[in-house]
Parts: structure tokens; sequence; C-alpha cells
């Protein structure tokens, strides 16, 4: 029983060894990458796992060969594991520092459930129907409100997509209104720009029905739905947009083209080039046109960016990018960049990437629609 026993947690040992790796080596293809994005945002859970299997594979060490082998596995792993737990108090120093001034305290907690109205239907552009969630707190209004753009490379997804992003924005009482827009490769750019624009004046028009102040808005978006909330802000948005808040979106999209990460796992040229319609040699204006650098000015609206440090998808250096252009056309920008985390880190349910990006895009948003 006992060498069966020790088997097992050789195996539970290499098991946990092989999530661990890709807390610090990156993913070499996109079936990997979801282990790469998963195992630094639980590394509590594996530094726990690890933890036990060195004690229990330490009692037989000096007797049984394998146990050692487990133990040396487990040692690795929970080594591995270790790093971006310390990693966290040394990032929560800078982020405090970073939003010193663009920070208040975040609304109570609306008591009830969160209201979700599905499918309201805000345009039928080239006869494509487009509809879009409402998500109310249980309360009466005015909130102020936030409008969410999806992302999935342009590609694919819905505004259900992050609804656990709009419930829990709900459930501090704004209205969150999160909208879809066409998709690459049947639609091109510009396309996906006039779909936001659109439902913007939806929202200006109509958000009052489902108890929201179209005076107050903070546009957000993951990824692609980032590079459209920004595109739609900064290029005159109305005043009513008093902020942006972009986890990790493309900033500049032939630099992105031009520079893929390494390694690419997703195919970051293949994307873009369904998405613009070609290479930036072939469109260097759509790609100009699409890129929200491009229309950075002293009026653009206080933006909010969270990259991860490892991320091969969207580099965290565009995060950098952003925020120095920002800084030097004198509007507010606050970067924020997770050490640990890639690209989509926020997909992790109760992953220490989503729990700490939510904390301060809380607070950040409380200032936004205040000031």
């Amino acid at each position: 029983m006992l060498w069966i026993a020790l088997w097992l947690v050789l195996t539970a040992g290499a098991v946990l060894l092989f999530l661990s790796v890709w807390i610090v080596v990156p993913p070499p293809n996109y079936f990997l990458y979801p282990l790469a994005v998963g195992s630094p945002e639980v590394a509590p859970v594996l530094l726990a796992a690890g933890a036990l299997l060195v004690l229990i594979s330490a009692r037989n060490a000096a007797r049984r060969p394998v146990a050692r082998v487990a133990l040396v596995c487990a040692a690795i792993a929970s080594l591995l594991a270790l790093v971006p737990v310390v990693q966290i108090p040394i990032a929560l120093v800078r982020f405090n520092r970073a939003m010193a001034k663009t920070t208040a305290e975040p609304p109570a907690r609306v008591p009830g459930e969160v209201r979700v109205t599905r499918g309201v239907p805000f345009s039928k552009a080239d006869g494509v129907p487009l509809s879009l969630d409402v998500y109310q707190p249980a309360a009466n209004g005015p909130f102020p409100i936030i409008m969410q753009i999806y992302g999935g490379s342009w590609q694919t997804g819905s505004p259900a997509s992050q609804d656990w992003f709009c419930r829990h924005f709900a459930e501090r009482g704004y209205v969150v209104v999160a909208i879809d827009y066409r998709h690459a490769p049947d639609w091109k750019w510009p396309e996906q720009i006039v779909d936001v624009r659109t439902a913007l004046y939806w929202i200006s028009q109509e958000a009052q029905r489902f108890g929201g102040d179209p005076s107050r808005i903070v546009v957000a978006g993951q990824s692609a739905g980032a590079q459209l909330a920004m595109r739609l802000a900064y290029q005159e948005g109305p005043s009513s947009i008093r902020g942006v808040v972009n986890y990790y979106g493309p900033v500049d999209l032939a630099d992105g083209w031009r520079q893929p990460p390494q390694p690419d796992p997703a195919n970051v040229r293949g994307i873009l080039e369904l998405f613009i319609g070609g290479t930036p040699d072939q469109k260097p204006e759509h790609y100009r046109h699409a890129s929200p650098i491009t229309w950075i000015s002293k009026a653009s609206a206080p933006t909010l960016s969270i990259y991860g440090a490892r991320d091969h998808i969207v580099e965290a250096r565009f995060g950098r990018m952003l925020d120095a252009a920002l800084t030097k056309a004198g509007a507010t920008s606050v970067l924020l960049e997770l050490p640990w985390s890639e690209h989509s880190f926020d997909a992790v349910p109760n992953g220490m990437g989503r729990q700490i990006a939510l904390s301060y895009t809380d607070r950040f948003i409380a200032w936004a629609v205040s000031r």
C-alpha cells in the first residue's frame, strides 16, 4: 500500500510541476496557452499543494527512491508557484502609488439581485441585427453607466461574454450596458467602430429607461474590446465619457503586426490582417486609423490600463507606450502591470489578477464618475 501511495504522490508531484512550469515558461502554442494564463493566477493553490506533497514525500525520501523523485518535483513546483506570491506586495505598493490621484472609495454594494435585460436591439447595420444587454442594480437610479465591450480578436464573443464583469459593477451601483458589434473577417474595420458609436448613441437616448445617467459614462473593454473602447473615447469622444478602462488592449496596430510577440501562440499578424483586411504596407491608413494612440490628445478621457507583464498576445510594452503618450499629451493615465499575468488573466475565476484588477478598477471608476 505504501508503494502505491508513493507512486500516487509522484504522479501528483509531476502533474503539479507540469502546471507550475507555465508560471515562468512562455507558451509555445495556443493549445498550451490556457495553462500559461491560469497557472500564475492560482499560484497560491499550487504552492499549498506543493508544500503538502513535500511534507508527504519527505517522510519516506530516505528509504524510497520514488519518494525522493516526488520530493524533487514537489519542491521545484513549490518554488515556481512562490514566484507570483512574493511579487504581490511589491506590485500593490507600486499600484497604490500609481493610483494616488485617481482613486475614490467605491460605492457600497447594492442589496438585492441584479436585473438583466438581454437582447435589446440597438442597430441593424447592413442588415445585421445587433443587440445589447443591460445590467441594472436592484434599486432606483439614476446610476452612472459603464459601457462594456467584449474582446475575442474582433472575431468572436457576445454581450454576455463578460457576464461576471457586468454583474460585479451592477452590484456596486452602476448600470452596465454590454454591447455587440460586427465581427471580422466578414466585417472589417471601420465597421466595428461604427457599431460602437451607434451603441453609445443608444445609451445617450435610451439608458435613462433603465436607471442610467447618460452624463456619466465609463467605457470599458478587454483586448479587442479595449481597442474599441479607447478608439471611441479618444477620437472626439463626448464629455459624457468620464473615463476609459483598458484591459490589455492593442494600442498601435501596425507596431503589433511588425513586432509580434515571441513566441506568438495566437498568430497576431493573422488576427490583425483579418481585422483590417491586409498588412500595414497594404493598408497603412487603416492601421493608423484603428490605432488608439493615433487619437491621443490633452482632452483624452482619463484612462486606467491593466496589462500582464508576461502577455504574449498584446505585450505589456503597449501599455507603457499608451501611458507615455497620454502623459506627454497632458491627459490622465494610470498604468498597472501585473508581473505574473498573461493575456486574459481576468478570465480565471477567483484568480489573483482578476481580484486585484477589479479592486483598482472599482476605485478608478468611482473617481472618474465623480469628477
